[in-house]
């Protein structure tokens, strides 16, 4: 749906210390623990490192290894995608540290993970959804090569746990998703429209690239209207496109 949120003017505490010990310097900081469902957080290629003030952010729809055995995560390409159409392939993706909201108390802030850093950069975005625009239908994926010494995949976020991928399942069939704004949200599968499935899963800003799940079988990725795409029909995609990402198998 819509690519972020903005995040509002933050309150500064100042906290007085006492020092007993010089730091130790450049101490790498411990890696971050990510899976389908995470909140992460970009600037849409503006230059110099991202504030509070210029951060957009999505959610994760899955990590897993390719065939080359690099650490990938995937989202909708939306995400990274500017309002001229350029295509932010080389974009810093940064962890969102604030806490995922719920149906009922969304999160409606967005705070990169300047800590811990860039824990990836996006290396390939696909043909968005186009669906309000009436342009080519597209896969709304992006692919981000994640840093395995800064990132630590996890198979549950919140209320989704990931092991397996599928197809998505019969009308009626209830699925759920995990996204950074709304937490865990269900709803029914109600048919196809083009390339895509439908379903009446709840989603808001934010909550793009965020995991739809039959159980722990994951089967799509959210890009909001209540439309996501086929899981496998991303994979196939990845796969004749070759490079990172092909040949993706979950992290569990």
């Amino acid at each position: 749906m819509s690519r972020s949120l903005r995040r509002g003017a933050l309150a500064v505490f100042a906290l007085a210390t006492s020092v007993i010990a010089a730091p130790v310097a450049n101490a790498a900081a411990a890696p971050v623990t990510l899976g389908g469902g995470s909140g992460i957080a970009f600037d849409q290629g503006r230059p110099g490192e991202p504030t509070q003030a210029t951060s957009y952010g999505c959610t994760l729809t899955a990590i897993g290894h390719d065939r080359d055995g690099d650490l990938v995560a995937l989202t909708n390409a939306h995400c990274f995608i500017t309002e001229d159409g350029t295509k932010l392939v080389g974009e810093d993706v940064y962890r969102n540290t604030v806490p995922s909201g719920t149906s009922v108390n969304w999160a409606n802030e967005i705070n990169p993970d300047l800590e811990a850093g860039v824990i990836g950069k996006v290396t390939y975005v696909s043909t968005p959804n186009n669906y309000v625009s009436g342009g080519t239908p597209g896969l709304d994926y992006s692919v981000i090569k994640l840093d395995p010494a800064k990132v630590h995949p996890t198979s549950t976020v919140g209320g989704v746990t990931l092991t397996s991928v599928g197809a998505p399942p019969s009308n009626g069939t209830v699925m759920c998703k995990e996204g950074h704004t709304t937490g865990l949200t269900c709803g029914a599968k109600v048919g196809e429209d083009k390339i895509w499935f439908t379903h009446t899963i709840w989603t808001w800003a934010g909550d793009s690239g965020s995991p739809v799940a039959v159980g722990t079988t994951l089967v799509g990725n959210a890009w909001g209207l209540q439309h996501s795409t086929p899981i496998l029909s991303i994979l196939k995609d990845m796969d004749a496109n070759g490079g990172v990402g092909a040949g993706f198998q979950l992290a569990t």
